[in-house]
């Protein structure tokens, strides 16, 4: 019983003007890379993109202006980068599992503003920091009755930039009991690599993340 006022007490007071709240979130996170080209393999065989699933995890701490604005600043783990479609020679060999995963610490800065209570547009900033960059791909060959498998892990850290900004906008809804639902897009401003055919893609992300938020 107590532990139900404080909630909903705490969800009350956030939305009061000079309130801080902090909110821990996960969640999972559609991802691809525009201009990405397409993987050609030795064989001739030429792979489209589609996107790659990832996800987020981190913190959220959010200061209330007035009962219909405030603002929010992020740190958050990211999983993000973009795939290829598996490809299945009869006879020959399967190529699944082919990504570019990039990882990143992100800090997305916030404004929000609550339409009605517990329900928030928002829009901001958020910055990038790469931590790591890598080309991932799992091939299955069968021959005379004997199966082999490879997989290949390779680091791509060095070719792609340190730093990413992109804009975040999006929406989120409060319960009562403060759990909050997030659905953000991201929209990539920066380059991914340095060089190549493929310099000039750039992050687009749609997350959808569980916190729970209360306040100090």
């Amino acid at each position: 019983m107590a532990a139900m006022l404080v909630a909903v007490a705490s969800a009350k007071a956030q939305f009061e003007p000079g309130t801080f709240s902090i909110q821990p979130k996960m969640g999972g996170q559609a991802t691809w890379l525009s201009n990405m080209p397409k993987l050609t393999l030795a064989q001739g065989y030429e792979l489209d993109k589609t996107p790659m699933a990832g996800f987020v995890i981190g913190a959220e701490a959010e200061y209330q202006l007035t009962n219909m604005f405030s603002v929010a600043a992020g740190l958050n783990y990211s999983l993000q980068g973009s795939a290829w479609e598996d490809l299945s020679v009869k006879g020959a060999f399967d190529l699944k599992d082919s990504k570019f995963e990039l990882g990143y610490i992100t800090v997305p800065v916030t404004a929000n503003v609550y339409l009605f209570e517990g329900f928030a547009v928002k829009a901001g900033l958020q910055f990038g920091f790469l931590t790591n960059a890598k080309i991932k791909a799992t091939a299955e060959a069968s021959s005379a009755g004997i199966n082999t498998k490879a997989e290949t892990d390779m680091d791509m850290k060095d070719q792609c930039e340190k730093f990413d900004l992109s804009i975040p906008i999006g929406v989120s809804y409060q319960f009562k009991v403060p759990i909050v639902l997030d659905l953000r897009y991201n929209l990539g401003l920066t380059k991914v690599n340095k060089d190549g055919s493929d310099k000039d893609s750039k992050n687009n992300v749609v997350s959808f993340t569980v916190g729970y938020k209360f306040a100090l």
